[in-house]
């Protein structure tokens, strides 16, 4: 039996579906609690609000620069199968081990302790309440997915339109509401320790996610085409909702209210509907935590599956579950390193910044990479022909990776010891480089093409998900 005869991905997402999936997994935690931050970074409400608007742009920039490189090369692997086009199958194996390690896995730990966190305000269960929770919610939501795509699809389909309706409820009481009683004045920030780039920090990790959109080309309808729909739509989509949103707390608190709070979405909603708003943004945070953990445990497993079919030793993760529609043993693996970093996380006081310290300068490394992948996959095949193009080519990219080299240098200078951490198991991935297959000419993902001695099959046709 050939690796070509096992179940593939298949198209089974709609754009409809991706743009969920997407705006799911950005509209998380982080608008709860970066206004805050960034409003001590900056000195008047007009650049407030410029920083939200200019993290968008930059946002819609590297989601067009994503949307050519998945239109040309559309795979279950998403960043995996660019980096690996552009730079060779040494360094998306890299990538790849970062990702499972690191950053996905990294990313799903932190989400998991920000519920946890406020699931233990709710029914505490004793001093390691919130890694607790966490790892029940990564238990519990990887057995979902493992059940089936379809499942994922639709319990994220629920929960990002439940997340969507109570922020946009946020933004109309804070538009439409009057201020209420400031209470004491909060201390002003100085104006010399006001930071712009602290922070356009925050607000691009806010941000953050979108970037999965790239994974879901191998299972989403006519891939080449409708990913630039996803990406272009699902960002409009968030920068509309970040922007009202910090609208609607900056018309009620102010700038000194907004830094002056730990909890700026509670204080706005306790000022204009008491109590029972209050406990409507404490829900509204479940569920974003909930929607984000689900749509991460979605799209991260797809990596796993991606190495599993380059690495011999690890094929076993490179196998497609037909009945679920779902890389089972990548979710099975995922799973188990996630409840690691969430054991490491609880021994630290804050489990969920220890995973955002991990996480970032790994994160933004590749980021950096995967722009400059476009550049060297464009002057290495000329005369490709590419569903889409990214506008203004070269400055938009170029503007993406000039982002991103700020991200990881900031990332490195403003964040703690866990960030070295992040580094250290990164580096320890250097000997999966010896376990490539000896053939290694072949683009990643082309393994599926060879049968299980490692030879090419009679036929090398590409089946739905691998690279064309």
């Amino acid at each position: 039996m050939t690796v070509r005869d096992l179940p593939q991905p298949q198209a089974q997402l709609s754009v409809f579906d991706a743009v969920t999936i997407m705006v799911g997994l950005v509209v998380g935690i982080g608008i709860f609690r970066a206004p805050s931050i960034v409003a001590g970074s900056v000195d008047t409400e007009w650049m407030f609000i410029a920083v939200w608007v200019v993290g968008g742009l930059v946002t819609l920039i590297g989601a067009l620069c994503y949307a050519e490189l998945s239109a040309a090369h559309p795979h279950a692997g998403g960043e995996y199968h660019f980096l690996s086009r552009a730079y060779g199958r040494s360094v998306a194996m890299m990538f790849g081990w970062a990702r499972c390690t690191v950053i996905q896995t990294g990313a799903i730990a932190g989400v998991a302790f920000m519920l946890g966190d406020y699931l233990t305000q709710v029914a505490p269960l004793g001093p390691h309440s919130s890694a607790l929770y966490a790892a029940i919610a990564v238990i519990l939501f990887t057995g979902v997915n493992v059940i089936g795509t379809t499942q994922g699809k639709n319990l994220q389909v629920v929960v990002t339109f439940i997340e969507v309706a109570a922020i946009a409820a946020i933004i109309l009481f804070g538009l439409l509401g009057a201020p209420g009683d400031a209470g004491p004045p909060a201390s002003r920030v100085p104006s010399e320790t006001a930071a712009l780039g602290m922070a356009m920090i925050f607000v691009l990790l806010t941000y953050g996610g979108w970037n999965e959109a790239a994974y879901l080309t191998g299972e989403l309808h006519d891939a080449p085409r409708n990913i630039v729909k996803v990406l272009a739509l699902g960002t409009l989509i968030l920068v509309v909702l970040y922007t009202l949103a910090n609208l609607a707390m900056l018309k009620i608190l102010g700038l000194e209210g907004l830094q002056g709070s730990d909890a700026v979405a509670a204080d706005m909603m306790r000022r204009v509907a008491g109590p029972p708003g209050e406990l409507l943004v404490t829900l509204a945070i479940v569920v974003a935590a909930v929607s984000t953990l689900n749509a991460t445990i979605f799209t991260g497993a797809r990596v796993f599956y991606a190495m599993g079919r380059d690495l011999a030793v690890m094929r076993w993760l490179g196998k497609w579950d037909g009945r679920g529609k779902a890389p089972v043993n990548g979710q099975l693996a995922q799973a188990a390193l996630a409840l690691a970093l969430v054991g490491m996380g609880a021994a630290t006081p804050d489990g969920f910044k220890a995973m955002v310290d991990y996480t970032a300068p790994v994160f933004w490394g590749f980021l950096l990479m995967v722009g400059l992948g476009l550049f060297i996959l464009r002057w290495r095949h000329p005369g490709q022909k590419l569903p889409f193009r990214v506008p203004l080519y070269p400055l938009t990219p170029a503007l993406f990776c000039l982002t991103c080299l700020y991200m990881l240098h900031a990332s490195l200078r403003h964040t703690g010891a866990s960030a070295w951490v992040g580094l250290a198991v990164l580096l320890a991935g250097l000997p999966i480089l010896l376990l490539k297959r000896k053939n290694d000419a072949a683009p990643a993902g082309e393994a599926a093409a060879r049968d299980d001695t490692g030879h090419p099959s009679q036929t090398l046709k590409p089946a739905p998900g691998d690279p064309q």
